[in-house]
């Protein structure tokens, strides 16, 4: 459970388009049926094969986030990017290359006895302050669906609406980090009035009618093991307002990726991407998928343990600083980091930390550090692997260190403390009491 990325297991379909691909350096055959599924799925729009490129293939999220802000970065001073929240990696490239990233995690989020349903959203007030005082700064608005950041939570119609509306008002594009798109559309048809009947197809293409570009992690719902995407729409914001990027990204996809055509990727992925794009869109595997994770959170929940709750799609977040509120360890002692080094070497159950270690920061000058506004725990629970019992070993794990939370040492960081991507690099030790 330490990643949501690649750990799915795919589909027999999936095996069985994988045996058909084409090795072809340039134009393999995968390239155009995978051209029609994003088509098909996303919508016309975002896959043409006309004068201007605006689908670019990477072989993973992050490489397509890196294109685009590398060219970003070039076509401003001081710009700022504000999102529901930034996931590491995304920040990371974001801030590499210039750009302020800045969250506006919506207040239910942060408030522990919400049960509101999307506690994703953008936090619209805070979104229509800053566009007001600093519109020019902003080359485009990010919207993570669901939002990995803020707990995997889903984002509603109403609020990529709103989102989208905001962003026209300035004539600034609309972007979505699409990574969870079709669980967040089960969460749209579950939950949000008016949706009920209608297909997760029709959801998805509503939801991307408001976006002006997408970057996507296939890993997740696409239900590959390696793959991702930048796509652009054909007539939208961002194209208008930056025409000469189209070219820039070819270039720099050419240069880092190999042909435009498999992007970096084996021509048999491209196929088995087709084919999870088919299977990742069906109610009935999005809901076992779903309920999956639902129960493990309500199980959790009933045995008190602080867990955000209700669930979203694709994780479970422990809240670490409900977690150790009664204990003597302090923000500094990085219980998040304790609590999963002994969920591995006790239990064998890997989980991440995401929290006041991965999203904090060291100054060396000043030796203070900074915490983030959320502490989480996260279980990503992957995709077509787990079964019920798998689950429940979790659960009576998970319940056994809170049991024991008040024995819990505190992490010493023996290394790393002070660079950048901290939680990839860093070495610890537990603390003697």
């Amino acid at each position: 459970m330490l990643s949501d990325s690649g750990t799915t297991a795919m589909t027999n379909r999936q095996w069985a388009a994988l045996h058909e691909g084409d090795e072809a350096y340039g134009s393999n055959h995968g390239y155009f049926i995978l051209q029609e599924q994003i088509r098909q799925t996303f919508g016309p729009p975002f896959f043409e094969l006309g004068k201007t490129p605006n689908a670019f293939l990477f072989h993973q999220g992050r490489a397509a986030e890196d294109a685009l802000f590398h060219a970003l970065g070039k076509t401003g001073k001081n710009l700022i990017v504000p999102s529901n929240g930034h996931f590491d990696t995304t920040r990371a490239n974001i801030e590499a290359n210039g750009i302020q990233a800045l969250d506006l995690f919506s207040p239910e989020l942060k408030n522990p006895d919400s049960r509101e349903i999307f506690k994703g959203n953008m936090d619209s007030e805070r979104l229509k302050k800053l566009l007001a005082a600093s519109a020019a700064r902003i080359p485009l608005i990010y919207l993570t669906i669901t939002n990995n950041t803020g707990g995997g939570q889903p984002v509603s119609m109403q609020n990529i609406l709103q989102t989208a509306q905001a962003a026209r008002t300035h004539k600034i594009p609309l972007f979505l980090d699409a990574c969870r798109f079709a669980e967040n559309a089960w969460f749209i048809r579950q939950h949000e009035t008016g949706y009920h009947t209608q297909s997760i197809e029709r959801i998805v293409h509503e939801m991307f009618s408001y976006a002006d570009g997408f970057t996507v992690s296939f890993k997740k719902d696409g239900l590959v093991n390696m793959g991702g995407g930048l796509f652009l729409k054909s007539g939208g914001a961002f194209l208008k307002k930056f025409p000469k990027l189209p070219n820039q990204l070819l270039d720099f996809q050419i240069l880092t990726e190999g042909h435009p055509t498999y992007g970096g990727l084996p021509g048999r992925d491209l196929l088995a991407l087709a084919e999870g794009l088919k299977t990742v869109t069906r109610n009935d595997y999005l809901t076992h998928r779903i309920t999956q994770v639902q129960k493990l959170a309500k199980k959790l929940n009933q045995n008190g343990i602080p867990a955000l709750y209700p669930a979203g799609g694709h994780a479970i977040y422990l809240d670490m600083n409900r977690f150790f509120e009664d204990t003597l360890l302090t923000p500094a002692d990085f219980g998040g980091i304790a609590f999963t080094a002994l969920l591995l070497g006790q239990f064998g159950h890997r989980a991440c930390e995401l929290g006041n270690f991965a999203f904090g920061s060291f100054n060396p000058k000043t030796k203070k550090e900074s915490f983030p506004e959320i502490n989480f725990v996260r279980y990503a629970i992957p995709r077509l692997v787990y079964e019920e019992q798998d689950l429940n070993a979790v659960a009576e794990a998970t319940q056994a260190l809170y049991e024991y939370r008040h024995r819990i040492p505190g992490i010493r960081v023996t290394y790393g403390k002070e660079l950048s991507l901290r939680h990839f690099k860093a070495r610890f030790e537990f603390k003697k009491n």
